[in-house]
């Protein structure tokens, strides 16, 4: 049984795999007026991203092993 996911979440989650992102630039690309979008909350609620601190980049946004069998899981 394949894992899937709202394209939206999966298209964050395949952004952020393809390098940790500064917690900043995650809110300022993905952010939404709208309460009902809330794509990279719900990646990380899911356990598909989490934040980490990496020393000299401060605080990121990076793909967990969760993420990574979710994008497999759906050809990404």
């Amino acid at each position: 049984m394949s894992e899937t996911a709202d394209p939206l979440v999966l298209d964050f989650v395949e952004w952020v795999a393809r390098e940790p992102r500064a917690y900043a630039e995650v809110l300022a690309t993905w952010k939404t007026s709208c309460p009902r979008l809330t794509i990279w909350e719900d990646a990380a609620e899911r356990g598909y991203v989490a934040r980490e601190t990496i020393a000299g980049l401060g605080l990121v946004i990076a793909v967990t092993e969760g993420g990574e069998r979710l994008l497999r899981a759906n050809g990404r």
